[in-house]
């Protein structure tokens, strides 16, 4: 997994790049929960993940909770086919912010 991060006011994008897996997960939290803590409402850009597995969505759990908390947005954004169907089955859709 790669990621880039872009800021723009007070939102930040992070765009994952590859598969979010249990050896993966960690890496995510430390891109995405330091933008949370610091008050960001960050766009989690999905495009180019090609597989993630249930540790992959827990991150997204985890990031939707912490954000609550913190009273900012996680908003994730162009989810691609194959992790958009990992995100149905669990029918988490009703729960993340997806656009």
């Amino acid at each position: 997994m790669t990621y880039k991060v872009t800021d723009e006011g007070d939102t930040s994008t992070v765009f994952l790049d590859g598969e979010i897996d249990m050896d993966k997960t960690e890496g995510a939290k430390e891109v995405i929960f330091p933008l949370i803590d610091a008050g960001k409402n960050v766009n989690l850009n999905l495009s180019n993940v090609q597989y993630m597995d249930s540790s992959g969505i827990s991150v997204l759990i985890e990031s939707h909770q912490k954000a609550l908390e913190k009273g900012t947005k996680l908003i994730i954004k162009d989810v691609s086919k194959s992790v958009l169907k990992v995100i149905m089955m669990a029918k988490l859709e009703q729960i993340l912010n997806l656009e």
